[in-house]
């Protein structure tokens, strides 16, 4: 496995874009990194403790129904909803891409995920660019967790 030093670093919202583009299986995962996460290649649930079947991702792959709107769009809004885990997880948690394998669902019905293959790091300035989409969108969109702190 390549070192979490050695991924690539995904740079613009475009980037991660055509990456989401060309493959199938693609899913963003908010941790200290594909080092940590690959030790074990499971994540617990938090409520519960109970240890799940793979890693939680999100899922990047467009779905059908989205049609032949901007895929950045796509991709912003995945970012952007799931943009208050740093703050929540803690000091190190940052985005980075997968491919990966679905094994089963988590409590909050998010892929989880084995057969792990990191891409590359999401540099905060793609956040921070999905976040400025999201808001010049007419309708009101918001993250998962609507709390700020």
């Amino acid at each position: 496995m390549t070192s979490a030093d050695e991924l690539p670093v995904l740079r613009t919202l475009r980037e991660l874009a055509m990456l989401v583009e060309r493959g199938r299986h693609v899913f963003v995962r908010w941790s200290h990194g594909p080092e940590a996460d690959l030790k074990d290649v499971a994540s617990t649930d938090d409520l519960t403790g109970v240890r799940l079947s793979g890693l939680s991702a999100n899922p990047l792959e467009v779905e059908p129904w989205w049609e032949d709107r901007p895929i950045e769009l796509w991709v912003a809004r995945r970012l952007y909803d799931y943009s208050h885990l740093p703050r929540e997880k803690g000091e190190g948690v940052r985005p980075w891409v997968l491919n990966g394998r679905v094994t089963g669902r988590g409590p909050d019905n998010e892929p989880l995920v084995r057969d792990v293959e990191p891409i590359g790091w999401i540099e905060e300035s793609v956040i921070d660019e999905a976040r400025a989409e999201v808001a010049r969108q007419q309708g009101s969109w918001g993250p998962l967790r609507r709390d700020r702190k």
